[in-house]
């Protein structure tokens, strides 16, 4: 009988690796398996060390994920008794987790850490534009204020800090976003390891908290049991849920119009033949005028400026305007101002700058009968909403000739832009009378250095102020410190405020009329924690009869508005202006 050898498979080799992809080859499974036994060869060569840094990896994911789950939304809020609670979600996480099998439970607890981390920087950036727009983050409506940002930061202490300031802050969030992902997953194999005792845990813990909850149980001020995660994820899902529902309801309110359908003929006939200044001073809010820091240099300015202005002819009458924005963004008051409309968000600004709705500075365009014109010293880019305006002609950072230094984000001192504007308009002879929008900058944030006075005569093309800007307060010095702040403010305010009102003593007329006012308060480290969103606004002219059609307004005379002068929504100003000098309803849109 044959003899029948059987087949022995010669030994594998490395080139006999299956090549199906994602299939590993003894190769690098032995190169897996040989660093698992090094690990573990450590950990037993130093067991102690090992233990220490698992239990410091522990803690510190402990300490992570329920940090983030008590985190307040606002730096008033940032106490340690706030994190002396039990967060529901915590309790809850852990039960579910408890539930799973190995891999859907490390997927759960790495998704849930990176929403948790994000929720995370979301709260952070609720801290800063609290602290700074007395509101909230929107997720729908301020990702490009984050660059306004950036451009403040460069503005004020330099490009570089901004642009280490801007990847720092990127870092930061993706690094919380990562850590929170995987302390989630170190817990979640925590609880797995210990499932008994974890559970026990995990049933006294939601015991302990629905009884804190039903007894309302307080420790330090604040309640034991809390959802403060679910309630900050709550509010910023209204927020854009309310957003998005806004921009229809807004558009609708922007086609309705009293004005709208007026002739150019029955818009402020009272006013012919007057020059009309609309002026807005940066951050000139109701802080300045009552706050006990910034009010009695503040007060003495406004009251010596009354005076000075009665010798010269001038009276005025003051009232309050409440803005629509706070700290910041004051296009939004410009435009609240201007429209009638209530514009607090950067959708609203969008909507209302894309329609017809008539502005104020519009309606002098629509007479026919003066020439338009915008000072807009810190406008450094295109500025395309100046049809809306209905500006005729618009004088930008880079038009109006300066050749001094910058002072931090502003572009030029107040009195300078004032002096352009005297030789470049207002002083002109002219076939019409002129309407003009200033925007005065100096006051601007962060208030260093702060320009003074000098001789108009000496004004120049703006190199006198070199010294003046060297030998200032520096922005780094200034811009942490609370106090310091304050008082340089203060400064800002009554240099701008004297700019305006000595230009109009040195320049007015019989027949010029000045309307200026503060776009919005300044930010809360300055004004203060609940501080209104209160301006003052003030009428000055020469001619009584301009004062007289305003009588029913009841303000105060003087510069300086009383603590109970009238308070109105800064969007009802148009209304009110254009029916004082004589215009006509004529309405359009859903005020038909």
């Amino acid at each position: 009988m044959p003899v029948i050898t059987p087949f022995r498979r010669p030994p594998r080799t490395a080139d006999d690796a299956p090549d199906t992809p994602g299939t590993p080859g003894p190769a690098p499974l032995e190169a897996l398996r040989s660093r698992l036994a090094h690990a573990r060869a450590r950990r037993t060569r130093h067991p102690r060390a090992a233990l220490v840094v698992r239990r410091v990896t522990t803690a510190f994911s402990a300490i992570l994920v329920l940090g983030a789950l008590l985190l307040p939304p606002t730096l008033a809020a940032l106490e340690p008794s706030r994190f002396a609670r039990i967060p529901a979600e915590a309790v809850v996480a852990a039960v579910l987790l408890l539930c799973l099998p190995r891999g859907p439970r490390r997927a759960a607890a790495a998704l849930a850490g990176a929403a948790l981390g994000a929720l995370t920087v979301l709260n952070l950036l609720d801290m800063g534009f609290t602290e700074y727009l007395g509101r909230g983050f929107n997720l729908v409506l301020d990702w490009g204020l984050l660059d306004d940002a950036r451009s403040y930061v460069a503005d004020s202490v330099g490009g570089a800090a901004a642009a280490w300031a801007a990847v720092g802050a990127v870092a930061l969030a993706v690094l919380l976003v990562v850590l929170t992902a995987l302390a989630a997953v170190r817990l979640g194999e925590l609880l797995a390891a210990h499932r008994e005792r974890a559970a026990r845990g995990a049933l006294m813990a939601a015991t302990v908290w629905m009884t804190c909850a039903a007894l309302s149980v307080q420790t330090f001020g604040v309640p034991v049991a809390t959802t403060n995660a679910s309630r900050a994820a709550e509010a910023q899902a209204h927020r854009v849920v309310d957003t998005l529902r806004d921009e229809a309801a807004f558009a609708r309110e922007a086609e309705a119009d009293r004005f709208g359908a007026t002739p150019g003929a029955e818009l402020v006939p009272d006013l012919r033949g007057k020059d009309v200044v609309f002026a807005f001073v940066e951050s000139y809010g109701r802080s300045a005028i009552e706050d006990p820091v910034m009010a009695p240099g503040v007060g003495r300015t406004l009251d010596a400026r009354t005076g000075a202005l009665a010798e010269a002819g001038f009276h005025a009458r003051s009232g309050w305007l409440t803005s629509a924005t706070y700290g910041g963004s004051s296009w939004l008051g410009h435009s609240t101002f201007l429209s009638g409309l209530w514009v607090d968000n950067q959708q609203r600004y969008r909507t209302v700058t894309a329609g017809d709705h008539l502005t104020l500075t519009k309606a002098f365009a629509k007479t026919g009968d003066w020439d338009t014109v915008g000072i807009m010293p810190g406008v450094r880019k295109a500025w395309p909403e100046a049809d809306w305006y209905g500006l005729d002609t618009v004088y930008d950072a880079s038009g109006l000739g300066y050749r001094g230094p910058r002072f931090s984000w502003s572009t030029m001192p107040d009195q300078y832009a004032l002096e352009a504007f005297q030789r470049l308009e207002h002083g002109r002879k002219r076939a019409r009378p002129l309407m003009a929008e200033v925007v005065l900058t100096s006051s601007h944030q962060p208030w260093a250095p702060v320009p003074r006075m000098v001789g108009w005569d000496e004004v120049g093309d703006g190199s006198v102020y070199e010294g003046i800007e060297a030998s200032g307060v520096k922005a780094s010095d200034v811009i942490t410190d609370s106090a310091r702040s304050k008082e340089e403010y203060g400064r800002s305010i009554q240099y701008s405020v004297t700019s305006l009102t000595q230009w109009l003593e040195r320049y007015g007329t019989d027949d010029t009329v000045l309307v200026f006012l503060g776009d919005h308060q300044p930010i809360a480290r300055v004004s203060g924690d609940g501080a209104s969103r209160d301006v003052p606004v003030s009428v000055v002219a020469r001619d009584p009869k301009v004062l007289d059609a305003i009588d029913d307004w009841h303000w105060t005379e003087g510069l300086k508005p009383a603590h109970d002068a009238p308070v109105w929504r800064m969007s009802s100003f148009r209304d009110r202006f254009l029916t004082a000098y004589g215009s006509t309803p004529h309405p359009t849109g859903a005020g038909d």
